[in-house]
């Protein structure tokens, strides 16, 4: 399937082309939330996230014209709210189904709802000619208020640091962009039984935790400008993974008020994290609000012996683990002209 880029319509926005295909399938890949530069806010922009594209899990969803709204698939009820929105925005009057072949494990802090819903609507726009920006389909489903990370990954992924949330209602603006070294792995440690925080108690949650002090919120950018980002240009894993383990104290310890007094959503992901940090993992924290946690290595070979130094442990708590990729490329889509 061609990037995502390459395959999006080049008319005004708004205008539909002569093309309709009778499917568009589209791919989407997970990503990795490494934390917030600026929790403080004092400066006037409050947030900045780093994030990362990965290659597994990954949302897949084949959309069609139907007599009536319908899906089918893993989280397909909240994929035909998202279309029923997108419908109405564009002014169309067709119905459609959308079935979902593989989807993200929804609250698992790995970016489910972003992914499934921008590759709703971007499959929606293709199958009618529209032409509308992800960030744009993002906005009108409430996505990329807080981060712009799951949306960047969607276009181009890669590793992403966005500038946080300003005064204005425009998403946050992308700073850096760049690719994530091939050969690196990450082991995510994930636990289907739990689930992070999300919907409302996620908006009370940033409501009521107070302001991260300022010279920890200043410690955190010195640690992704003056280590972490070089570190990763240069393919240095240590720096690396020495900047993100305390960038993930730091904000971590933050938001463990919200998690239980803990800074890991499960305790039992916190538990082997760690076990592969004592076997030589590098870079360990959760993503977002969990539970899954993550940790890095410099190759396969060395992400293989940490997993299988783990993965008992992992089971024996019902976890599991799961070795990654970085996706240097955003989702891609197809236009399907004979079904």
């Amino acid at each position: 399937m061609p990037p995502l880029a390459d395959a999006m319509q080049s008319e005004a926005p708004g205008q539909k082309s002569t093309a309709r295909p009778e499917a568009v399938r589209v791919e989407a890949a997970a990503r990795l939330h490494l934390g917030f530069l600026d929790l403080n806010g004092s400066l006037g922009r409050l947030f900045g996230s780093i994030g990362l594209a990965i290659n597994r899990p990954r949302t897949e969803l084949v959309l069609r014209r139907s007599d009536v709204f319908r899906g089918d698939g893993p989280d397909h009820e909240r994929a035909v709210r998202q279309l029923q929105r997108f419908a109405k925005l564009f002014d169309l009057t067709s119905s459609y189904e959308i079935s979902i072949k593989n989807a993200i494990p929804p609250h698992a802090g790995l970016g489910s709802g972003t992914q499934l819903a921008v590759a709703a609507g971007v499959a929606l726009a293709a199958l009618e000619g529209i032409d509308i920006t992800p960030t744009r389909l993002g906005e009108v489903v409430d996505r990329g208020a807080r981060s712009a990370i799951g949306i960047a990954s969607f276009e181009r992924g890669g590793f992403i640091v966005d500038g946080g949330k300003g005064g204005s209602d425009r998403a946050p603006p992308i700073m850096i962009r760049t690719d994530f070294p091939e050969a690196w792995r990450a082991l995510l440690v994930t636990d289907p039984k739990a689930s992070g925080v999300h919907g409302e108690a996620e908006t009370n949650a940033f409501a009521t935790l107070p302001p991260l002090p300022d010279a920890a919120a200043a410690s955190v950018c010195r640690l992704v400008l003056m280590q972490l980002v070089p570190a990763l240009m240069e393919e240095e894993i240590e720096p690396f993974g020495d900047a993100l383990t305390e960038i993930q104290k730091i904000v971590g310890g933050h938001f463990a008020a919200a998690q239980g007094g803990s800074p890991w959503t499960s305790p039992a992901v916190g538990r082997v994290v760690e076990a592969l940090r004592a076997n030589g993992a590098i870079g360990i924290g959760q993503s977002s609000w969990g539970p899954t946690g993550f940790a890095f290595a410099a190759s396969q070979e060395i992400a293989q012996r940490l997993y299988d130094s783990s993965i008992e442990l992992a089971r024996g708590v019902g976890l599991e683990i799961m070795i990654v990729e970085g996706r240097n490329r955003g989702a891609t889509i197809e236009k399907i002209t004979n079904t």
